[in-house]
Protein backbone atom coordinates (compact mmCIF):
# COMPACT_ATOMS: atom_id res chain seq x y z
CA UNK A 1 0.00 0.00 0.00
CA UNK A 2 2.81 2.53 0.51
CA UNK A 3 4.67 1.83 -2.37
CA UNK A 4 1.60 2.16 -4.46
CA UNK A 5 0.69 5.32 -2.79
CA UNK A 6 3.96 6.82 -3.05
CA UNK A 7 3.41 5.95 -7.21
CA UNK A 8 0.51 7.58 -7.59
CA UNK A 9 1.51 10.58 -5.51
CA UNK A 10 4.65 10.76 -7.87
CA UNK A 11 2.62 9.38 -11.19
CA UNK A 12 -0.20 11.88 -10.88
CA UNK A 13 1.83 15.04 -10.04
CA UNK A 14 4.47 14.73 -13.26
CA UNK A 15 0.94 13.96 -15.02
CA UNK A 16 -0.59 17.33 -13.68
CA UNK A 17 3.19 19.34 -14.55
CA UNK A 18 4.35 17.24 -17.32
CA UNK A 19 7.58 17.24 -16.23
CA UNK A 20 9.77 15.15 -13.76
CA UNK A 21 11.92 18.12 -12.47
CA UNK A 22 9.03 20.63 -12.04
CA UNK A 23 7.50 17.74 -10.02
CA UNK A 24 10.41 16.97 -8.35
CA UNK A 25 10.65 20.33 -6.61
CA UNK A 26 7.25 20.11 -5.70
CA UNK A 27 7.24 17.08 -4.06
CA UNK A 28 10.63 17.55 -2.52
CA UNK A 29 11.73 14.17 -3.33
CA UNK A 30 14.81 13.73 -6.09
CA UNK A 31 13.77 13.26 -9.92
CA UNK A 32 15.76 10.07 -9.92
CA UNK A 33 13.65 8.51 -7.32
CA UNK A 34 10.30 9.63 -9.10
CA UNK A 35 11.83 8.21 -12.49
CA UNK A 36 12.43 5.04 -11.43
CA UNK A 37 9.32 4.63 -9.96
CA UNK A 38 7.49 5.90 -13.21
CA UNK A 39 9.63 3.04 -15.29
CA UNK A 40 9.34 0.53 -12.82
CA UNK A 41 5.07 0.88 -13.43
CA UNK A 42 5.71 1.30 -17.26
CA UNK A 43 7.46 -2.28 -16.87
CA UNK A 44 5.26 -4.11 -15.04
CA UNK A 45 2.15 -2.71 -17.36
CA UNK A 46 4.14 -3.33 -20.52
CA UNK A 47 3.15 0.01 -22.26
CA UNK A 48 4.55 3.58 -22.13
CA UNK A 49 2.56 6.32 -19.38
CA UNK A 50 4.18 9.03 -21.19
CA UNK A 51 5.51 10.23 -24.18
CA UNK A 52 9.02 11.53 -23.55
CA UNK A 53 9.04 14.82 -25.87
CA UNK A 54 11.44 17.66 -26.07
CA UNK A 55 9.37 20.24 -24.40
CA UNK A 56 8.58 17.90 -21.28
CA UNK A 57 5.89 14.07 -20.58
CA UNK A 58 3.14 13.90 -22.30
CA UNK A 59 -0.03 11.27 -21.14
CA UNK A 60 -0.73 8.62 -23.36
CA UNK A 61 -3.73 6.85 -23.69
CA UNK A 62 -2.83 4.27 -21.12
CA UNK A 63 -1.34 6.92 -18.78
CA UNK A 64 -4.71 9.21 -19.20
CA UNK A 65 -6.82 6.27 -17.80
CA UNK A 66 -4.11 5.73 -15.22
CA UNK A 67 -4.14 9.60 -14.00
CA UNK A 68 -7.94 9.11 -13.80
CA UNK A 69 -8.01 6.00 -11.59
CA UNK A 70 -5.23 7.47 -9.53
CA UNK A 71 -7.43 10.32 -8.64
CA UNK A 72 -10.16 8.29 -7.52
CA UNK A 73 -7.72 6.28 -5.24
CA UNK A 74 -6.36 9.14 -3.41
CA UNK A 75 -10.02 10.34 -3.07
CA UNK A 76 -11.23 6.55 -1.96
CA UNK A 77 -8.28 6.80 0.30
CA UNK A 78 -9.38 9.99 1.59
CA UNK A 79 -12.46 8.23 2.63
CA UNK A 80 -11.11 5.70 4.51
CA UNK A 81 -9.14 7.62 6.57
CA UNK A 82 -12.32 9.69 7.17
CA UNK A 83 -14.26 6.70 8.12
CA UNK A 84 -11.74 5.60 10.13
CA UNK A 85 -11.27 9.02 12.30
CA UNK A 86 -15.05 8.65 12.66
CA UNK A 87 -14.66 5.35 14.71
CA UNK A 88 -12.80 7.15 17.29
CA UNK A 89 -15.29 9.63 17.24
CA UNK A 90 -13.61 12.49 15.52
CA UNK A 91 -15.95 14.71 12.69
CA UNK A 92 -13.19 15.10 10.74
CA UNK A 93 -12.76 14.74 6.70
CA UNK A 94 -13.00 16.43 3.67
CA UNK A 95 -15.48 17.26 1.28
CA UNK A 96 -15.82 18.08 -2.46
CA UNK A 97 -19.31 19.70 -3.89
CA UNK A 98 -19.63 21.12 -6.64
CA UNK A 99 -22.29 23.26 -7.92
CA UNK A 100 -23.61 25.70 -10.86
CA UNK A 101 -23.48 29.48 -10.73
CA UNK A 102 -26.35 30.55 -9.41
CA UNK A 103 -26.17 28.18 -6.35
CA UNK A 104 -22.74 30.61 -5.50
CA UNK A 105 -24.84 32.76 -2.84
CA UNK A 106 -27.75 32.11 -0.29
CA UNK A 107 -28.20 28.71 0.56
CA UNK A 108 -25.46 26.98 -0.28
CA UNK A 109 -22.57 29.07 1.50
CA UNK A 110 -25.38 29.59 4.45
CA UNK A 111 -25.38 25.71 4.62
CA UNK A 112 -21.46 25.54 4.58
CA UNK A 113 -21.48 27.78 7.37
CA UNK A 114 -23.58 25.40 9.20
CA UNK A 115 -21.54 22.65 8.72
CA UNK A 116 -18.72 24.82 9.56
CA UNK A 117 -20.22 26.07 12.79
CA UNK A 118 -21.09 22.07 13.83
CA UNK A 119 -18.23 20.39 12.50
CA UNK A 120 -15.30 22.61 12.45
CA UNK A 121 -13.03 19.46 11.55
CA UNK A 122 -14.49 19.29 8.28
CA UNK A 123 -13.41 21.26 5.34
CA UNK A 124 -14.89 22.10 1.86
CA UNK A 125 -14.23 22.36 -1.73
CA UNK A 126 -17.08 23.75 -3.88
CA UNK A 127 -16.35 24.08 -7.59
CA UNK A 128 -18.40 26.24 -9.54
CA UNK A 129 -19.07 24.34 -13.23
CA UNK A 130 -21.72 24.23 -15.86
CA UNK A 131 -23.95 21.28 -15.61
CA UNK A 132 -22.92 18.99 -17.72
CA UNK A 133 -19.34 19.25 -16.60
CA UNK A 134 -21.09 18.72 -13.20
CA UNK A 135 -22.28 15.22 -13.78
CA UNK A 136 -18.70 14.13 -15.79
CA UNK A 137 -17.25 15.02 -12.20
CA UNK A 138 -19.64 13.37 -9.86
CA UNK A 139 -19.51 9.91 -12.62
CA UNK A 140 -15.73 10.20 -12.60
CA UNK A 141 -15.71 10.20 -8.35
CA UNK A 142 -14.06 13.80 -8.32
CA UNK A 143 -16.28 15.09 -6.03
CA UNK A 144 -18.61 13.89 -2.83
CA UNK A 145 -21.67 15.31 -4.15
CA UNK A 146 -23.25 18.38 -6.82
CA UNK A 147 -26.13 20.19 -7.95
CA UNK A 148 -27.05 21.12 -11.52
CA UNK A 149 -29.54 21.27 -13.75
CA UNK A 150 -31.27 19.04 -15.99
CA UNK A 151 -29.45 15.66 -15.30
CA UNK A 152 -29.90 13.70 -19.07
CA UNK A 153 -28.83 10.78 -18.06
CA UNK A 154 -28.99 9.22 -14.37
CA UNK A 155 -27.34 5.84 -15.22
CA UNK A 156 -24.39 6.25 -13.10
CA UNK A 157 -26.18 8.89 -10.87
CA UNK A 158 -28.50 8.76 -8.02
CA UNK A 159 -30.74 11.74 -7.31
CA UNK A 160 -30.55 13.00 -4.07
CA UNK A 161 -33.29 15.73 -4.26
CA UNK A 162 -34.65 17.87 -7.28
CA UNK A 163 -36.84 20.39 -7.39
CA UNK A 164 -38.29 22.66 -10.16
CA UNK A 165 -37.21 26.52 -11.46
CA UNK A 166 -39.08 28.41 -14.16
CA UNK A 167 -37.48 30.36 -16.90
CA UNK A 168 -38.84 34.82 -16.46
CA UNK A 169 -37.96 37.96 -17.29
CA UNK A 170 -35.48 40.06 -15.03
CA UNK A 171 -36.29 43.99 -14.29
CA UNK A 172 -36.18 46.79 -12.33
CA UNK A 173 -38.58 46.69 -9.82
CA UNK A 174 -40.75 50.08 -11.54
CA UNK A 175 -41.07 48.14 -15.13
CA UNK A 176 -44.24 47.37 -16.07
CA UNK A 177 -43.83 43.48 -16.21
CA UNK A 178 -42.94 44.15 -12.64
CA UNK A 179 -46.87 44.38 -11.97
CA UNK A 180 -47.55 41.43 -13.89
CA UNK A 181 -48.42 37.86 -12.09
CA UNK A 182 -46.82 35.98 -15.71
CA UNK A 183 -46.11 37.49 -19.05
CA UNK A 184 -46.17 35.94 -22.34
CA UNK A 185 -42.45 35.57 -24.11
CA UNK A 186 -44.02 38.65 -26.77
CA UNK A 187 -43.65 41.05 -23.95
CA UNK A 188 -40.30 41.37 -24.46
CA UNK A 189 -40.52 42.94 -28.01
CA UNK A 190 -39.31 46.20 -28.63
CA UNK A 191 -37.21 46.23 -25.32
CA UNK A 192 -33.41 45.92 -24.72
CA UNK A 193 -32.66 42.40 -23.65
CA UNK A 194 -29.59 41.24 -22.14
CA UNK A 195 -29.69 37.51 -23.20
CA UNK A 196 -27.69 34.71 -21.35
CA UNK A 197 -25.67 31.88 -23.46
CA UNK A 198 -24.01 28.80 -22.95
CA UNK A 199 -22.95 27.23 -20.93
CA UNK A 200 -25.88 28.75 -19.27
CA UNK A 201 -28.94 26.07 -18.99
CA UNK A 202 -30.68 28.96 -20.00
CA UNK A 203 -29.50 29.56 -23.29
CA UNK A 204 -31.17 26.52 -24.98
CA UNK A 205 -34.85 27.35 -23.43
CA UNK A 206 -34.47 30.96 -24.83
CA UNK A 207 -33.65 29.21 -28.23
CA UNK A 208 -36.56 27.04 -28.00
CA UNK A 209 -38.68 30.31 -27.49
CA UNK A 210 -37.17 32.32 -30.25
CA UNK A 211 -37.57 29.57 -33.04
CA UNK A 212 -41.17 28.53 -31.86
CA UNK A 213 -42.43 32.46 -31.80
CA UNK A 214 -40.30 33.82 -34.46
CA UNK A 215 -39.74 36.66 -32.63
CA UNK A 216 -36.16 38.17 -32.72
CA UNK A 217 -35.05 39.38 -29.57
CA UNK A 218 -33.20 42.92 -29.73
CA UNK A 219 -30.07 41.85 -28.00
CA UNK A 220 -28.36 44.67 -26.59
CA UNK A 221 -25.84 42.48 -24.20
CA UNK A 222 -25.33 38.86 -24.35
CA UNK A 223 -23.27 37.10 -21.56
CA UNK A 224 -22.33 33.51 -19.80
CA UNK A 225 -22.16 34.92 -16.44
CA UNK A 226 -25.60 35.37 -14.18
CA UNK A 227 -24.01 37.73 -11.95
CA UNK A 228 -23.25 40.44 -14.71
CA UNK A 229 -26.72 39.87 -15.91
CA UNK A 230 -28.32 41.03 -12.46
CA UNK A 231 -26.10 44.06 -12.30
CA UNK A 232 -26.70 45.20 -15.99
CA UNK A 233 -30.13 44.83 -15.17
CA UNK A 234 -29.63 46.96 -12.36
CA UNK A 235 -27.93 48.75 -14.08
CA UNK A 236 -31.29 50.03 -16.12
CA UNK A 237 -29.31 48.81 -19.50
CA UNK A 238 -32.19 46.22 -20.50
CA UNK A 239 -34.39 43.48 -19.13
CA UNK A 240 -32.76 39.99 -18.57
CA UNK A 241 -34.21 36.70 -18.79
CA UNK A 242 -32.88 34.08 -16.20
CA UNK A 243 -34.72 31.64 -13.95
CA UNK A 244 -36.26 32.01 -10.54
CA UNK A 245 -33.29 30.73 -9.06
CA UNK A 246 -31.21 33.11 -10.20
CA UNK A 247 -32.65 36.22 -8.85
CA UNK A 248 -34.33 34.88 -5.54
CA UNK A 249 -31.55 36.89 -3.38
CA UNK A 250 -32.31 40.28 -5.59
CA UNK A 251 -36.01 40.10 -5.30
CA UNK A 252 -36.38 39.40 -1.66
CA UNK A 253 -34.16 42.05 -1.49
CA UNK A 254 -36.25 44.11 -3.64
CA UNK A 255 -33.51 45.63 -5.84
CA UNK A 256 -34.84 43.59 -8.83
CA UNK A 257 -38.67 42.13 -9.92
CA UNK A 258 -39.32 38.32 -11.99
CA UNK A 259 -42.02 37.60 -13.96
CA UNK A 260 -42.30 34.39 -14.87
CA UNK A 261 -42.66 33.49 -18.85
CA UNK A 262 -45.92 31.50 -19.86
CA UNK A 263 -45.65 29.91 -23.25
CA UNK A 264 -46.89 26.30 -23.70
CA UNK A 265 -43.33 25.25 -25.07
CA UNK A 266 -42.08 25.85 -22.04
CA UNK A 267 -41.62 23.20 -19.16
CA UNK A 268 -39.38 24.29 -16.11
CA UNK A 269 -36.02 23.23 -15.18
CA UNK A 270 -34.79 20.42 -13.09
CA UNK A 271 -32.32 21.22 -10.43
CA UNK A 272 -30.32 17.91 -8.84
CA UNK A 273 -28.59 17.07 -6.25
CA UNK A 274 -26.31 14.02 -7.23
CA UNK A 275 -23.87 11.58 -5.73
CA UNK A 276 -22.28 8.74 -7.67
CA UNK A 277 -24.44 5.58 -8.10
CA UNK A 278 -21.09 3.42 -7.65
CA UNK A 279 -19.57 4.71 -4.56
CA UNK A 280 -20.66 4.96 -1.33
CA UNK A 281 -20.30 8.83 0.65
CA UNK A 282 -18.16 9.21 3.24
CA UNK A 283 -19.32 10.15 6.87
CA UNK A 284 -17.99 13.59 6.45
CA UNK A 285 -20.01 13.85 3.31
CA UNK A 286 -23.39 12.20 4.69
CA UNK A 287 -23.16 15.02 7.19
CA UNK A 288 -22.62 17.77 4.11
CA UNK A 289 -25.51 16.48 2.08
CA UNK A 290 -27.55 16.34 5.08
CA UNK A 291 -27.21 19.84 5.75
CA UNK A 292 -27.91 20.40 1.84
CA UNK A 293 -30.76 18.70 1.89
CA UNK A 294 -32.60 20.53 4.32
CA UNK A 295 -32.26 23.87 2.30
CA UNK A 296 -32.36 22.15 -1.00
CA UNK A 297 -36.66 23.07 -0.93
CA UNK A 298 -35.84 26.53 -0.87
CA UNK A 299 -33.88 26.57 -3.91
CA UNK A 300 -37.06 25.57 -6.14
CA UNK A 301 -39.22 28.51 -4.69
CA UNK A 302 -42.18 29.41 -6.78
CA UNK A 303 -42.17 33.22 -8.12
CA UNK A 304 -45.07 34.00 -6.32
CA UNK A 305 -43.61 33.41 -3.33
CA UNK A 306 -40.28 34.87 -3.78
CA UNK A 307 -41.75 38.44 -3.29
Amino acid sequence: MPAFSRFVRYFTTVGRLGSIRRAADELNVSASAIDRQILNAEADLGMPLFERLPTGLRLTAAGEIMMAAGGRWQKSLADVRAQIEDLRGLKRGHVDIAIIDALAKGTIPRSIRTVQALYPGITIGVRVMESQAIHRVIANAEVDFGIFFEPRSIRDLTVRAFTDVVLGFVTLPDHPLAQQAKARFSACVGEPVIVPTAPLAVAQQIGVLESTSQITLDRKVVSDNIQLILSMVQEGIGIGMLTSLDVIAEVRAGLLAFTPIAEPVLRPMTLALCTATARPTSYAADIVLREMLAGFGALGVAPAEIT
